[in-house]
């Protein structure tokens, strides 16, 4: 089991590995770059080319069945769900084969609705302490349920 965290503007990188280390799973950090090295020597740094979705790319093409992503990016997570993994978002929502499609579905119905009107643009909720706590609890049932079987 690897833990693949995409990377770039993920609010929960301190989680991962606070909640990975105490399972002892190996956890990647993928971005197009600026993180700084982790000396954990469970995570690795992988830093990848420049471009629009290569950390994306790299991580859908290494995941597979009882990994865990960590990532907001529904194309990405339609992928790795498609491999057998399980996949998280920052905000504790898990992502599977049960409601991939429909949550793929309301992100482009989203994107639909904001090309044609300038007016819904920028209005996502920000991200918070409920969201952050939400996730630490969605980290460690998967983990849990991964380490099961």
């Amino acid at each position: 089991m690897v833990i693949y965290v995409d990377a770039d503007a993920c609010p929960v990188k301190a989680e991962v590995e606070r909640v990975g280390s105490r399972h002892g799973v190996r956890m990647v950090l993928v971005s197009n770059g600026g993180l700084r090295p982790s000396a954990h020597p469970l995570i690795e740094t992988v830093v990848v080319s420049a471009g629009p979705d290569e950390a994306d790319k790299w991580i859908a093409a290494r995941v597979g069945p009882g990994d865990v992503v960590v990532s907001g990016d529904i194309p990405l997570a339609a992928k790795c769900v498609a491999a057998g993994a399980q996949v998280l978002k920052p905000d504790g929502t898990e992502l599977s084969a049960q409601n991939i499609g429909s949550v793929l579905a309301m992100r482009d119905l989203m994107a639909d609705l904001r090309a044609a009107d300038p007016f819904l643009q920028g209005r996502g909720k920000s991200f918070s302490k409920a969201d952050r706590s939400a996730f630490l609890d969605a980290l460690e049932r998967v983990l849990r349920r991964a380490a099961r079987g």
